[in-house]
């Protein structure tokens, strides 16, 4: 450990700001309701493997009475309300979720293992700006340039993963309420509560019955909702597997769909970058969120005369990283999401050591109960191992080199998946002519991992199709959109 380490005093955020259920049921039409089966399953803090509440598992006639339910609001108020008005309530529930900004912060980061900091000025800020940003599209399709009146789908199947529950949240819902769509949304079965802590809001806002139904549940649950003859379009993110299988189910369905799906995205560093801030960029790029991001820097690309100075600066970075309790404030590295997913890092990451790359990790105390993993880098990566392959999903790095910009690229692009790059470089003729040849949706120039409501989001090849955000993200969201 670096002899110039800072040791703070715990700051640990309350957990009094919540008031956690002992148990949950669905709600559907504007109302909680009892699933019609009494199967519940825990959902668990991963820091430290406290369960935190039950949660209803929805059975396939629960998400009948969704389906029918968001139809119902769909044609007999919310399709008849003017433009205007939905907005309304978009701007409604945006300002109460920020008048609720801790306790929505608090419970992400019970719920899912991440820094109470990320949950605090990334996740929960940029929700609720997500709101803000489509609700004032409501009234204003018509010059969106998508068609001349442009008309809703009408029932959305939403499913959403566990790496950040609020914020995929906020992509999913508000774009389609803004765009005259009622919703049913499943979230992940290790992180409901922050979609359930909405539903709260919705109640709040007085949205009307049955625009936003939230059911939870396990595959089988999504698998039904996916299926279901009511349902219009959907909207998955998570993995590229189970993105296959849904784009397989509704072929013949005639359904619109909006894939979101993994990544395995190059962060190359030419010889002129500015090496402190590339490093810097480096390390938010994989190990914010513990590496649990769809568009992961998870391959780092060296030009190879700075590949000793650079792997130096960020092995010294590394040894500052704060891992620990979630909810203090110093914290830089939280939890693992779950058991599973701490079991597949370990596999793959051992996978590495079998195939000849070299491990290296800082030394740091984790704690000795819940899901942890040390922030992990590998050295002497070919494009043939797994690490550098696969989708990993947690806080490990896989280090190559290049000779020449064409190499770079050539590595990069050298990925079934097409989600994101970053280019570090101080020559601008550089980064367009990469950003140019780099086969990826979102490419960030000296920077990684910024996001905005207004800039769409989205991939190519298996990272799957369709954009969310911005003007592209209404898109699909509507029919016949050009």
């Amino acid at each position: 450990m670096d002899k110039n380490f800072f040791e703070y005093a715990p700051a640990p955020e309350s957990r009094a700001l919540v008031s956690i259920k002992a148990q949950y049921g669905l709600f559907i039409n504007g109302a909680w309701v009892e699933p019609k089966t009494k199967d519940k399953f825990a959902t668990i803090n991963p820091a430290n493997e406290e369960v935190l509440s039950k949660i209803s598992q929805a059975s396939d006639s629960d998400v009948d009475r969704a389906v029918k339910a968001a139809r119902a609001a769909y044609l007999k108020t919310w399709s008849k309300m003017p433009a205007k008005e939905r907005g309304k309530y978009l701007f409604r529930i945006a300002r109460i979720m920020q008048e609720r900004a801790r306790e929505f912060a608090v419970l992400e980061t019970l719920d899912n293992g991440k820094p109470i900091r990320e949950s605090r000025d990334v996740d929960v800020p940029l929700a609720a700006a997500h709101f803000f940003y489509h609700a004032g599209w409501a009234d204003k399709l018509d010059y969106a340039g998508l068609g001349i009146n442009p008309k809703p789908h009408g029932v959305v199947g939403q499913i959403i993963p566990w790496n950040f529950p609020l914020l995929m949240l906020a992509w999913k819902i508000a774009p389609a309420l803004a765009t005259g769509n009622t919703v049913v949304l499943k979230p992940a079965e290790t992180t409901p509560l922050t979609a359930l802590l909405f539903a709260e809001v919705c109640q709040q806002a007085e949205l009307p019955a049955g625009v936003v139904n939230i059911i939870t549940g396990d595959g089988a649950t999504g698998a039904a909702l996916v299926n279901h003859p009511g349902v219009d379009k959907i909207a998955f993110t998570g993995s590229t597997e189970v993105g296959k299988l849904i784009a397989r189910s509704i072929a013949i369905s005639g359904k619109n769909a909006t894939l979101e799906l993994g990544g395995k995205a190059a962060n190359i560093v030419f010889e002129d970058a500015p090496i402190d801030e590339a490093v810097e960029g480096i390390v938010n790029g994989i190990f914010f969120n513990q590496g649990h991001v769809c568009c992961a820097g998870s391959r780092l690309i060296v030009q190879e005369n700075i590949y000793d100075d650079l792997l130096a600066k960020l092995k010294r970075r590394m040894s500052l990283i704060r891992v620990g309790d979630p909810l203090d404030k110093n914290t830089d590295l939280g939890a693992i999401n779950s058991a599973a997913q701490l079991a597949k890092i370990k596999e793959l990451s051992a996978s590495g050591d079998t195939e000849g790359a070299f491990r290296w990790s800082p030394d740091c105390q984790l704690p000795s109960k819940g899901f942890w993993f040390a922030p992990t880098i590998f050295t002497g990566v070919t494009q043939s191992h797994r690490i550098a392959r696969e989708e990993i999903f947690g806080p490990v790095l896989s280090v190559l080199t290049f000779r020449t910009p064409q190499e770079a690229i050539e590595k990069a692009n050298n990925t079934p998946y097409g989600l994101s790059a970053g280019i570090w470089s101080e020559k601008g003729s550089r980064i367009l002519w990469a950003s140019k040849a780099l086969k990826a949706g979102v490419i960030w120039a000296n920077t990684f991992n910024k996001f905005d409501p207004a800039s769409p989001f989205g991939g190519y090849k298996e990272s799957g199709w369709g954009r969310e955000g911005g003007r592209h993200g209404l898109a699909p969201y509507l029919k016949g959109a050009k």
